[in-house]
This record gives structure tokens, C-alpha cells and sequence, in this order.
């Protein structure tokens, strides 16, 4: 591990946990009620998969364009506040149209513009932490921090009371995120400055061609395929299981985001352990854990559905399960890969998370619970979610048998890096 003397500046510390709270909180406003507000403006599902897939094209640009700016040409600090100003205003106007292809561009612009942000928080914080391994837990928690918080306006902006209008209050998920994108804007210019590298001598043009190469290595390949088994069960559970609190468990809609969020309440504790169990664990069981996390809430939804405390109890377990698996695999990328593809790199595996995997499960999930699972309009929650905690299990399997790191210290190409 790093040398445990070697500590960021508390001010610098603090600033980068700021920007996690404002960067995941423009998600966290809009995320769980989004297929339910598509609900409720009549979209067809393939229209709804299609805007659930906005992540994942802007994922797959960003590779391209977005990261390999801020990888070599672009200060990450001004990448973020022009960002997020395009960003803010897309959403504004998201939240003031009814129809599909109006509401499909303008949300798709907001995702080009955002989804890139975030492997540029990660590598910004990175680049400014003296010791990644054990000081990114408290900075990445104050996105779970940002996420909670995010869910608390709803709590009585989607109260019903006489006269009220569940559509019209729903839209205000996308004006809540624009409003913090603008704040995120201007307090982007206040992080310390990381300038981009330049210095590309003896290096492939772009930067995610040097990176993509790198699944080459066979523990990497293995964790590029468990990350898109596993980002494709997360994403899921965004697509289906507000309904299914709503309409099988029998939580109020005001109160619906507010019980997912409970996820991030643990995910707090588990961020600021991470370390000491990265440390104890290493990569691979620290991982298995993670993903362990999801099959256990996904198997609870399937045959517990009835016990209404414990459906709201299991949610603690999205801390283990973002933590555990997410969290490690983004700090993974910084252990390993070289430094001045780093933020591709990130941007290679947040096209997993954030792009293939919401893709296929914005298709998969939809198709499986209306035209696979629902018959005479009554839905087999408990076969829909023993999907997910099948395949859970399968990432549980290759991560255990076939994800071998390094035991040595060693980053990928011989630069000198913490493994384990």
C-alpha cells in the first residue's frame, strides 16, 4: 500500500468530497423515477429503453472524444463546468416537454455532456490524492451523500394532496438536477487546477486505444466481463424496482425514492471501510463480496416480497454492492493501468457501468417483466428477479476462479503501483 504518511491537504480532501456530493446528486435527482415519469408521459417501452440507453451512447462517444479531451488537451477542473453548464440547461428543458423525440434529444444531450464528468471527477480526485487507496472512500462517499440527499426534496414535492398532479410534480426531478448542475458549474472553477497531460512521446495518438489494448491481459478481460454482468443487474434494478415498491410492496410513490436511497445510507459506512478491506480482502474477494450484495436483494425481492420491513431492510446491501464491486473496480483502474491513459481507462469501464450494461438492461428488464413475466396483467416479480440473481451468481463464479491480479507490486507494463 501507499506510504501511510503521505496525506492531502484536508482543504483539497474536503473540496474533492464537495464535488462528489454536487456530481451525484444531478443523478441521484432524476435516476429512480425517470421510467416511471416516462410512464406517465405514455411512452412506448422501446421509447423508454431508448432513452434509458442515453448513458450508454454517451458512454461509447466518450471513449472517443470527451475523455481523450480531458486525457491530453483539456484542464479537468473547466471540462466540468462547461459540462455541466450544457448539461444544466438540457435538463431544464427536458422537464418542460411532453413528447418523445423533444425529450429524447434534450436528455441525450444532457447525458453526451455528463456521463464523461464522471471518470473526470474519479481521475481529478486521483490526481489529487497523495494516497488514492485509502483517502478515494472518503471522497467518493460524499457522492453517496449527494445521492441521498437528492431524494429528500421528492419526499414532499410527490406528496398527493387535492388537486395534485403526479406528472407535473415528477418533472421537477430533471429542473432539481439542472439547478445543481449549474452549482456544479461554478464550483467546478474552484478545484484545483489538473491541467491535461500533454506529453505523448512513444504513446499511441489516442489514449483509449492504449487502453482498450490492455484487455489483452487476462485479469483485466475477466474483470471487463464481470463488470458488464454486474453493471447489467445494477442498471436493472433502476428500470423495474420503483414499480415494484410501489405496486407489489405497496410504498407510497413520495416514499419510493426515499426507500432506495436507503442504499446509500449504508453505502456511507462501506465507503469508509473500503481501505482496511481492500487491505484484508484484496481486489478479487473484496469484489466477490460486492456482487454477493446483489444476489442477496435481488433473491429477497423474488421470495419475500410479502414482508414489506424486510424489502425496505434489504436496501442497506446497494452499500456492499457499489462499494464492494464499483468503487474497488474504479480504484483497480488507477492501481494498474498507466497514468497517462488512466482516465480513458476509467472511461473504458464506466462505458460498462454507465453505458452497455444500462443499455442492455433498459431492454432486457422491460422486455422481461411485460412480455415474459406478466400474464393477464399480473407480473411474476419472483421469476423477473431470479434473472438478475442468476447471473449475479455467474459473476460471482468468474471472479472467483478465473480473476487473477498480480500478487506483487506492479502496474500494468512495469510501472511500480500498490496491488492486491
Amino acid at each position: 500500500m501507499s506510504d501511510a504518511a503521505a496525506k492531502t491537504d484536508p482543504a483539497v480532501r474536503f473540496k474533492l468530497f464537495l464535488m462528489m456530493v454536487i456530481e451525484i446528486f444531478i443523478w441521484g435527482a432524476w435516476q429512480p423515477k425517470i421510467f416511471a415519469y416516462m410512464a406517465m408521459l405514455k411512452f412506448d417501452a422501446w421509447q423508454m429503453a431508448l432513452v434509458g440507453s442515453s448513458f450508454g451512447i454517451a458512454s461509447l462517444l466518450g471513449i472517443f472524444f470527451s475523455n481523450q479531451f480531458a486525457d491530453r488537451n483539456f484542464a479537468a477542473e473547466r471540462f466540468l463546468a462547461f459540462s455541466h453548464v450544457v448539461g444544466g440547461l438540457a435538463l431544464i428543458g427536458a422537464s418542460q416537454v411532453d413528447s418523445f423525440w423533444p425529450f429524447f434529444g434534450l436528455f441525450l444531450v444532457y447525458a453526451l455532456l455528463y456521463v464523461p464528468t464522471i471518470s473526470v471527477t474519479n481521475a481529478l480526485a486521483f490526481a489529487n490524492l497523495k494516497d488514492p487507496a485509502n483517502e478515494f472512500g472518503f471522497v467518493r462517499m460524499g457522492g453517496t451523500i449527494g445521492w441521498i440527499v437528492a431524494s429528500w426534496p421528492f419526499v414532499f414535492l410527490l406528496k398527493d394532496s387535492p388537486g395534485f398532479d403526479l406528472k407535473a410534480a415528477t418533472s421537477w426531478i430533471f429542473i432539481v438536477a439542472g439547478i445543481a448542475s449549474f452549482a456544479m458549474a461554478g464550483f467546478s472553477l474552484t478545484l484545483p487546477h489538473t491541467p491535461p497531460n500533454k506529453n505523448a512521446h512513444g504513446l499511441d495518438k489516442l489514449a483509449w486505444v492504449r487502453a482498450a489494448k490492455l484487455l489483452a491481459v487476462p485479469y483485466v478481460l475477466v474483470l471487463f466481463i464481470v463488470t458488464l454482468i454486474d453493471s447489467t443487474i445494477h442498471n436493472g434494478y433502476f428500470v423495474v424496482s420503483d414499480q415494484f415498491l410501489v405496486d407489489r410492496v405497496k410504498i407510497s410513490p413520495n416514499m419510493s425514492m426515499l426507500v432506495m436511497s436507503l442504499g446509500q445510507v449504508a453505502e456511507i459506512l462501506t465507503m469508509l471501510v473500503l481501505g482496511a478491506v481492500l487491505t484484508r480482502l484484496g481486489w478479487k474477494w473484496t469484489m466477490v463480496v460486492g456482487i454477493l450484495g446483489h444476489a442477496l436483494r435481488y433473491a429477497v425481492f423474488a421470495y419475500l416480497p410479502d414482508h414489506q420491513w424486510l424489502i425496505i431492510a434489504i436496501q442497506v446491501l446497494h452499500g456492499v454492492c457499489y462499494a464492494f464491486f464499483f468503487a474497488t473496480v474504479y480504484i483497480f483502474v488507477d492501481a494498474v493501468f498507466p497514468k497517462d491513459v488512466r482516465t480513458s481507462a476509467q472511461g473504458l469501464f464506466n462505458l460498462l457501468i454507465l453505458g452497455v450494461g444500462a443499455v442492455i438492461a433498459s431492454f432486457l428488464f422491460p422486455y422481461l417483466r411485460d412480455e415474459v413475466f406478466t400474464k393477464d396483467g399480473v407480473i411474476d416479480y419472483k421469476s423477473l428477479f431470479l434473472v438478475p440473481t442468476g447471473l449475479a451468481i455467474l459473476g460471482i463464479v468468474l471472479l472467483a476462479v478465473l480473476f487473477n491480479p498480480p500478487k506483487e507490486e506492479a502496474r500494468i507494463e512495469g510501472t511500480s503501483a500498490p496491488a492486491h
